[in-house]
């Protein structure tokens, strides 16, 4: 078998790894990592919490402090404005959890939860619900349906612009879901495909014994190592896209406008 050929069985292999197996009983395999992501964090928050001092010292509390300020500051104080603290233990949950998913996904072998769009549907839909909720409790239920469609509009087009308005505003728990859906599956999918590639191309220039067999794993690891660093990115650009968001919808709900 050349090169090619096992490249192509691996690549099969490869997607079919992607797919929601069981993994025993109805847990899933993403199941499973959901769960296991649930426990990093609890783990990550509660270590950094029983560590907190007046003038912390210790890298890793810096490092969730920061994360929090930012979701205070960037997220919660700039996209929400008055009253954003009682936001932040939504927000600074949302963005810890997804960061981690994101991040536990780039380790080899693993899985992240966010490659699946069942867990993103879901995470979509606690944000749905939640800055809706507080849209009518905000504004009452019959005035959050008025205020979908902006003030000031001619009578005659208020009937039109809010069905507009209230698309636009469902479409926002699919957008959310398959955003974060999107970028991670199709991100861990080159990882994969520029590893496995890598991987062939070193162990049929062994059998064959040929420098010329090996070059192309050369290019494929350096294209493998570009790939880590943008997927590093985007892990935690997807998590803030996310969370800024849902901060945005929660302004959007509970503002006058």
């Amino acid at each position: 078998m050349d090169a090619l050929e096992a490249l192509k069985e691996g690549a099969d292999h490869l997607s079919r790894s992607f797919n929601s197996g069981f993994v025993f009983g109805p847990v899933t395999q993403y199941t499973l990592w959901l769960a296991i992501v649930f426990v990093v964090v609890l783990l990550v928050v509660l270590t950094a919490a029983k560590k907190l001092e007046l003038v912390p010292n210790n890298k890793f509390v810096n490092m969730v402090e920061y994360g929090y300020d930012f979701v205070c500051s960037d997220m919660g104080e700039n996209a929400i404005g008055h009253g954003y603290k009682q936001h932040i233990p939504f927000l600074a949950t949302l963005f810890f959890f997804i960061l981690i998913a994101n991040f536990i996904g780039l380790v080899p072998g693993f899985k992240t939860p966010t490659g699946t769009l069942s867990i993103t549907w879901a995470l979509a839909l606690i944000s749905f619900i939640y800055f809706n909720y507080y849209g009518i409790k905000a504004k009452g239920g019959l005035g959050y349906l008025k205020s979908i469609a902006p003030s000031g509009l001619p009578v005659g087009m208020v009937p039109i612009i809010w069905f507009f308005e209230l698309i636009s505003l469902v479409l926002r728990l699919l957008t959310l879901a398959v955003r974060l859906y999107g970028n991670m599956f199709a991100g861990h999918m080159v990882l994969g495909i520029f590893a496995l590639a890598t991987s062939v191309f070193i162990q049929a220039a062994i059998q064959n014994m040929s420098i010329a067999t090996a070059l192309p794993s050369i290019g494929w690891f350096a294209l493998l190592v570009a790939m880590y660093a943008l997927e590093t990115l985007v892990a935690f650009l997807q998590a803030y896209v996310f969370t800024i968001l849902s901060a945005v919808y929660v302004s959007l709900a509970t503002s006058e406008h």
